[in-house]
């Protein structure tokens, strides 16, 4: 059984991947899929910052094209050592996949905290 601070813990080996020469601000998610398997992502930036893509969304990716679509956690941290909180587009593309999931933050003075999708985003924007 995957833990909270084993995930927690592969979100920030997947940190250390992040490619961020403009604002320094490393991120690293970890997903646990349903079926068990852990996809990382890290933040890739880009100097089109439009073209940047966040952690989350990058994990989210990795595991959809390899064909997994029901998720039961993510977690994640950044190097400020503070609860990073994803941003509105990545709560968007969690809507889709992720309503019944939870996310999971670290906190290097709160330790770690978990949080239901739906408080994450109540109000998703849907057709």
């Amino acid at each position: 059984m995957m833990t909270n601070e084993k995930l927690i813990q592969m979100a920030y080996e997947a940190m250390e991947n992040a490619y961020v020469p403009y604002s320094k601000f490393q991120v690293g998610a970890a997903l646990l899929t349903k079926s068990g398997k852990v996809y990382k992502g890290c933040n890739i930036e880009n100097a089109s910052f439009g073209a940047t893509n966040c952690a989350e969304r990058t994990a989210i990716f990795k595991a959809i094209s390899e064909g997994e679509q029901e998720f039961e956690k993510l977690a994640v941290v950044s190097n400020s050592k503070k609860f990073t909180y994803p941003c509105g587009i990545c709560r968007q593309v969690m809507s889709e996949f992720m309503m019944d999931a939870v996310m999971l933050f670290d906190d290097e003075e709160k330790g770690i905290i978990e949080i239901p999708m739906t408080k994450i985003l109540p109000y998703k924007f849907d057709l």
